[in-house]
């Protein structure tokens, strides 16, 4: 029987999350909503089946905890309606390692890393069996970029660059499509709640993008088949030297012997 389409997003209570809720649902998919926060995801849900006619269903999970993750997994591989997971929730803890707790540090690979890890292969399952899905993660440009206060967040983030790059490859050709997107600094809770370390004011006004500009980018990214999208960056040209240049380091490392300026062959 045929199914309705179906979009799952995490971290859909507040900032990037809710804005792709909103887009998704105007596109015609039914939803998933997913974030630790019942009464806002309950909210939206209401608002977003009343304004665009479509379902949406609230799943309370702390992405946190391994057995709210299993409870997304579950979803992810029962439900043959799911054509697309936003793998968005994450969070920053931005200090100095030398200042930072240990749970700090677990927490943000537990989340940033093991649970969209865990969601990416539950929905991947579901999509090659089907032959077809759409998989987006939600990276940052810290991912090639790391500061003296984001060491661990940076090294989730490249580990989601890594990761998705990776699946793209796999899944070529199979009708499944992996995007990764990297946005810049964006305005959303994390900075309002002082969660990350760093508040929004520090920031300049022209540096931070609304969550709603990110989305739309994104989006447009994802309808021109980009496989890694940077919503604030004019000029693609640099994302695709800085890959090139990638790949040409690796090339280059493919070979048996010392580089000759270690002088290893005295």
């Amino acid at each position: 029987m045929p199914y309705s389409k179906t979009a799952v997003v995490t971290g859909a209570s507040s900032g990037i999350g809710a804005v792709y809720a909103d887009r998704l649902a105007a596109r015609g998919y039914d939803l998933v909503l997913v974030a630790r926060r019942g009464d806002r995801l309950a909210a939206l849900s209401e608002k977003l089946t009343l304004q665009y006619g479509i379902k949406a269903q609230s799943l309370v999970a702390d992405l946190g905890n391994g057995a709210d993750v299993a409870k997304v997994e579950e979803r992810l591989i029962s439900d043959p309606s799911i054509q697309l997971l936003v793998n968005n929730a994450g969070f920053a803890r931005l200090r100095p390692l030398a200042d930072s707790s240990l749970d700090d540090s677990l927490s943000q690979i537990n989340v940033n890393i093991t649970a969209l890890t865990r969601l990416a292969q539950a929905a991947l399952k579901g999509f090659r069996a089907r032959k077809e899905g759409i998989l987006i993660n939600i990276a940052s440009v810290l991912a090639v970029h790391s500061l003296p206060v984001s060491s661990v967040y940076s090294g989730t983030k490249a580990y989601v660059l890594a990761f998705s790059r990776g699946l793209q490859e796999e899944f070529s050709g199979t009708g499944i499509k992996v995007q990764v997107v990297m946005p810049a600094a964006t305005d959303t809770e994390i900075w309002t709640e002082g969660v990350s370390g760093i508040p929004l004011s520090a920031l300049s006004a022209e540096r931070v993008m609304t969550a709603q500009h990110c989305v739309d980018a994104a989006l447009a990214g994802l309808d021109a088949d980009e496989q890694v999208t940077w919503p604030s960056v004019a000029d693609a040209g640099l994302w695709h030297a800085f890959d090139t240049a990638r790949s040409t380091l690796f090339d280059a490392t493919q070979v048996g012997a010392p580089a000759p300026r270690y002088n290893l062959t005295k």
